[in-house]
């Protein structure tokens, strides 16, 4: 794998500079990566750099980290389109990769081999085994090779890439070929596996009394990455290898939690991560096959819970106790929990372990203060696992699940001791009242929680006594971290504080928007957020489905809503929280509900401008660019629908801004940036400004929509140009301009809804006989690649506009237009794909539409008029009243199940360019069939109607035709409007 010394010079140059603060060179250097990225053996090139010792370690690492992003996107996938496989890296970089990646991998530096094996592991993705025979073989021999040699670090970054490979295991969806590419590995490792792990046991063993932590280090690194596959390889069944030799992996996983080392190598860490690598594999057995494991599970009990009692230095050993808290958890909640059902064990867990590990560390303290980010991460948004006191507490719920009374006893005395300690002396006690909160907080029932909770106080009294005082206090900036947790406490319990009492406490919490810890902010923003989506089932009168109000509506947020915003403002100016997504996301969400205007607006415009305007130069943070976006769309839509008069001051604080994310080739941005160009446009008022005109110009280059994250924007504001000036679009060429990009976007599988998107939003907003001339040319394309793309969401989309061409142009212009392309076509394909897939449509306005439009071909159509069309008229009905009843089932469910964060999105541990729509920028499907108030009335009165003109024609074809569930449906519909079919 020859690369030239000059192509690598290069290469780590940019790399070099993509990671410069200055923004000029940082994204010249980026768009030079992107641009090499498409040429021929740019892949290899960038292996070669993170394998190339002459050079130094950054641009190494920035090179690997690029080839195991372009492995994980570009790999060739199996079930690609032929569209997608375009973009597919090219084979004979592939065998190349191949061949060489697992030595370069063993050769490289600890943090570049961290990424090779993740590379390695997208790669075998899709390729291993089936493809890529010689992979497990070659590491297996590798193996003989380092084991004979005594060679631990090279026997551990082959662990490390099984590790890689092998944890597809853990979490993919288990099928016959999984389970086949399984049988596969085990056949072939799970003998050296085993091997290996005696051989480093045995290791272990002979140079226990070692106090060399550096010595030893390796070993116990090449155990636990033993122990790492040992998951993988059970996570799916317990294959028959590891039943039968059980007793050798459970004698050894034994002597690891049981064993003391001398004490530099305790206070290595290394022992303690091994341990939590074993009760992660003790946890899986117990939840797993717990009859096979059941004879080892007391000592396993016995050994794990000395090691909570034991007392050390190390490192690992809050991972420690959280894994192995966790496997005692496991056994508390199963049928096997009587080993903790006497008072003596059930005391010494609460004053051992549970006690012990709620109560806040040094560490939690310097976390604390140094990393609010991580602090938050674990405190708030972590699983019940994640941290000491998380797991401590779900070992509680886990005993009072059985012992709900025992529990309720001990902890209620326990959280009446630590009250009374902190009563005894607040300035030194002050955890003691944190830790009591905390208790309360785990085991106290929250809305929609299964179990009925333990009641450990009286709710309403505790949060008087101890809660409120927090609030009210005066000194309100002391004692951060209990303030804290008074306001998690809040956040947790907020649907069950009446609203009166949450309105009444809201001045207090809004000063905490401006405590200078950033925890404490960032909780007191998080309340408020999460309070105003509270939503409230109420029950619709004479139906047996519910719907869901906000609790908190503008009118209760208006007097509060310019202290917030003005705090929220002054927070996002302190050190560390500049980009505080919380801060920025009840900004947001105070934006979207209450009604603000005057000078609040230009003010808060400005300020969001202005933020938007540094974070140009180095976009790192998505979670709270994405908010900051919201909260500008949230301002634009809410005051700019009130007060038109304020788009001359949006576009004058945007459009700066806005086409510096264009010039600059921001990309991160760019699909924000149309969606709020695509509200502006949507607010204006024609003929549109030469600033509006020129975007649409650029909005109809093929260059534009070259970029898949920004399609969904592009057509957003496509549709906002259509809807403000749609004869533009028979100017100058522009319409077959645009047919030819939905064409482009149709052909690929990831991008055929924005295509479809685009077709309806023509159709919506343009006249037929603008359109006519190029339908032909529209069908053509849609039904070609009908013949190779049939997947269900293809041909709903399909449904759907076929139901929007019929509703907007009428059904004869629908089957005439289709039938030009080829006689009867419109008949076959009403047979094959919209009567079969009609009841399979989802979305409220697409129900309606496609309801609407069927029936309008019952009952208009002159082809399934026709008497010898019968059959196909009564299967369309049967289509219509499934799709009808099944809706109605889903409503009501979707309503029950409602409540969660609409403008959420999803965590992301890295910045790649994607579209997030912007929720506050939408606009509301307005102006289709909005004469039809009830799709049910519509179709049984359309029904009605036409049965008048041919009395006792459809009644028999009803009978024949549609399911006997459907009739008694159509039936009480009838009944229901007091229609009915002659």
């Amino acid at each position: 794998m020859e690369v030239a010394p000059e192509t690598l010079d290069a290469l780590a140059g940019w790399f070099v500079h993509s990671l410069s603060p200055d923004a000029a060179a940082r994204r010249a250097a980026e768009k030079s990566i992107d641009s090499a990225a498409s040429s021929p053996g740019f892949a290899l090139a960038i292996l070669a750099l993170a394998a190339s010792p002459r050079h130094d370690l950054q641009p190494r690492l920035a090179a690997s980290v690029q080839f195991k992003n372009l492995l994980r996107s570009r790999w060739p996938k199996s079930d690609a389109d032929a569209a997608d496989a375009a973009d597919h890296l090219p084979a004979s970089d592939c065998a190349i990769i191949k061949t060489h990646l697992l030595q370069l991998l063993l050769t490289a530096p600890p943090l570049i081999q961290a990424q090779l094996s993740e590379a390695l592991a997208a790669a075998a993705a899709s390729d291993f085994p089936a493809k890529w025979e010689s992979l497990l073989p070659s590491i297996v021999s590798s193996f003989g090779t380092a084991v004979n040699a005594g060679d631990i670090a090279a026997t551990n970054s082959l662990l490390a890439a099984i590790v890689s490979l092998f944890s597809r295991f853990r979490n993919a969806f288990d099928n016959n070929a999984l389970r086949l590419d399984l049988k596969y590995c085990l056949d072939i490792f799970a003998a050296p596996l085993l091997e290996v792990f005696l051989f480093a046991s045995r290791r272990l063993q002979a140079a226990a009394t070692t106090a060399n932590p550096l010595e030893l280090r390796p070993v116990f690194e090449c155990l636990r990455l033993c122990c790492e596959i040992f998951y993988s390889l059970n996570s799916i069944d317990l294959p028959e290898f590891f039943e039968d030799n059980m007793r050798q992996w459970m004698t050894e996983f034994r002597a690891f939690l049981t064993t003391s080392y001398p004490l530099p190598v305790e206070a290595d860490g290394a022992p303690d991560a091994l341990r939590a690598a074993v009760c992660d594999n003790l946890q899986l057995y117990m939840e797993k096959y717990e009859e096979e494991f059941r004879g080892y599970l007391k000592e396993f009990v016995e050994a794990v819970w000395g090691l909570l009692m034991a007392q050390t230095a190390s490192p690992s050993r809050a991972q420690l106790a959280v894994t192995a808290i966790r496997f005692l958890t496991t056994v508390a909640e199963s049928v096997h929990h009587a080993l903790f059902g006497s008072p003596e064990a059930m005391k010494q867990i609460c004053d051992s372990v549970v006690v012990p590990n709620l109560r806040l560390r040094d560490e939690d303290e310097e976390l604390f203060e140094g990393n609010w980010v991580e602090y938050v991460r674990r405190d708030s948004e972590g699983s019940d696992a994640d941290t000491l006191r998380r797991a401590a507490c779900r070992l509680l719920r886990g005993l009072a699940a059985n012992y709900r009374e025992q529990v309720a006893a001990l902890v209620s005395a326990q959280v009446q001791q630590m009250l009374a300690a902190y009563a005894a002396n607040r300035a030194n006690n002050w955890k003691e009242k944190d830790a009591a909160m905390y208790l309360v907080i785990a085991l106290m029932q929250k809305p929609g929680a299964t179990g009925g909770g333990t009641p450990v106080v009286d709710m309403e009294s505790f949060f008087t006594s101890v809660i409120v005082p927090e609030l009210q206090a005066p000194d309100w900036q002391s004692e951060p971290m209990l303030k804290a947790t008074v306001l998690r406490f809040l956040k947790e319990f907020r649907d069950q504080i009446p609203k009166a009492t949450a309105l009444a406490l809201l001045p207090s919490v809004v000063r905490f928007l401006t405590h200078e810890s950033n925890v404490v902010h960032s909780y007191a923003a998080t309340f408020i957020e999460n309070l105003l989506i509270i939503k409230d089932a109420v029950p619709v009168p004479g139906l047996t489905t519910v719907t869901r109000s906000p609790r908190y509506v503008a009118a209760d947020i208006n007097p509060f809503a310019a202290q917030i915003i003005q705090n929220l403002s002054t927070a996002l100016g302190f050190p560390d929280s500049y980009e505080n997504p919380y801060l920025m996301k009840c900004l947001m969400r105070v934006l979207g509900i209450a009604n603000i205007a005057g000078q609040i607006v230009h003010e808060i415009t400005t300020r969001l401008v202005g933020i938007l305007m540094e974070v140009c130069n180095n976009p790192k943070n998505p979670d709270f660019n994405h908010y900051l976006f919201e909260a500008l769309a949230a301002v634009i839509g809410r005051t700019g629908e009130q007060d038109p008069a304020l788009l001359p001051a949006f576009e004058a604080s945007l459009f700066p801004v806005l086409q510096r994310i264009l010039v600059e080739d921001i990309s991160e941005f760019w699909p924000y940036a149309f969606q709020i160009f695509a509200q502006l446009v949507n607010l204006s008022r024609p003929p549109l400004s030469q600033n509006y005109m020129q975007l649409f110009g650029v909005l109809l280059s093929n260059a534009t929509w070259d970029r898949p994250p920004c399609v969904p924007a592009l057509v957003r504001l496509l549709r906002a140009f259509l809807r403000k000036i749609p004869n533009e679009l028979n100017q100058e060429g522009r319409l077959p301009n645009i047919l030819a990009i939905s064409r482009s976007l149709l052909s690929r599988s990831s991008t055929e809804d924005s295509a479809f998107y685009m077709l309806n939003t023509i159709v919506e907003n343009v006249g037929f006989d603008i359109l006519n001339p190029y339908i032909s040319e529209i069908w053509s394309a849609l039904f070609t690649r009908l013949q190779t793309r049939q997947a269900v969401k293809f041909v709903n989309s399909l449904v759907v506009f076929m139901s929007l061409v019929l509703v907007k142009y009428g059904s004869s212009v629908l089957v005439s237009s289709v039938d030009a392309i080829q006689p009867n076509l419109f008949t076959q394909i009403l047979q094959r794909f919209w009567i079969p897939n009609l009841k399979l449509i989802k979305g409220a306005l697409e129900v309606k539409l496609t309801a609407v439009a069927s029936t309008k071909l019952l009952c208009e159509s002159v082809v399934l008029l026709d008497a010898a069309a019968a059959q196909s008229w009564g299967k369309l009905l049967d289509s219509i009243v499934s799709l009808l009843s099944r809706t109605n089932q889903d409503g009501a469910q979707q309503e029950q199940n409602d409540g969660t964060d609409a403008v959420d999105i999803q965590k992301t541990s890295s910045y790649s360019v994607s579209f997030v729509r912007l929720q506050y920028a939408g606009k509301s499907e307005d102006g289709l069939l909005k004469e039809v108030n009830d799709t049910k009335q519509f179709v049984v009165t359309s029904l009605a109607t036409l049965s008048v003109q041919f009395p006792g024609r459809f009644g028999p074809v009803i009978e024949q035709h549609v399911d006997p569930a459907n009739k008694s449906v159509l039936l009480q519909l009838c009944a229901a409007y007091n229609v009915n079919i002659v």
